[in-house]
């Protein structure tokens, strides 16, 4: 018996405000981090990893859906530029104190 799913596919908001000194790790979400959209487990991009808090060690660079799993590898932005205005949710001052030590810096939007 043939077993077939159909796909949804997201397309993630773009957060760089440059290019210029993104370096991406790769870290483990987590379904606790993932908010409920059209019946999937998202992960925004833009989403504070791993919380919006003074623990906060970067952002999600893209959309991931993790309904299927409890945990998954995703990429997250430890340094670079990030447009504030199109995060997903805004950001706590002490995850931007956090963040900027990291080098995560945030600019308004671009034109």
């Amino acid at each position: 018996m043939a077993y077939n799913k159909t796909e949804k596919f997201y397309s993630s908001n773009n957060i760089l405000a440059s290019e210029v000194g993104l370096v991406l790790k790769t870290k483990e979400g987590t379904q606790a981090m993932a908010t409920a959209e059209d019946g999937h487990m998202i992960i925004k991009a833009g989403t504070v990893f791993p919380a919006n808090d003074a623990t906060a060690e970067g952002i999600v660079f893209e959309d991931v859906d993790i309904t299927d799993d409890e945990k998954r590898p995703i990429s997250v932005i430890i340094a670079g530029r990030v447009i504030e205005d199109r995060l997903p949710e805004e950001v706590a001052e002490d995850a931007k104190t956090a963040l900027a030590a990291s080098g995560v810096h945030f600019d308004k939007e671009v034109r």
